[in-house]
């Protein structure tokens, strides 16, 4: 498809969206928006094992790459 037809085909697209919006379920985006709410101490609990909690940088943790070695 050539240029001049892709951009008729998206000007008529976002004519549509832009004039003929859809009839929207307010009820469900509602429900869907509002959900269940997990607070983010629930979160955190799920990942609690991939946590390092050692404050202290460790040298052969992540060498930097652009570093020269001490000879």
């Amino acid at each position: 498809m050539g240029r001049g037809r892709a951009k008729a085909k998206q000007t008529k697209v976002a004519r549509e969206l832009k004039y003929h919006s859809p009839n929207t379920d307010l009820a469900a985006l509602q429900r869907e928006l509002g959900g269940s709410r997990k607070s983010d101490h629930d979160f955190d609990d799920d990942y609690n094992e991939y946590v390092d909690d050692d404050d202290e940088d460790h040298a052969d943790d992540d060498p930097d790459p652009w570093v020269r070695p001490n000879r």
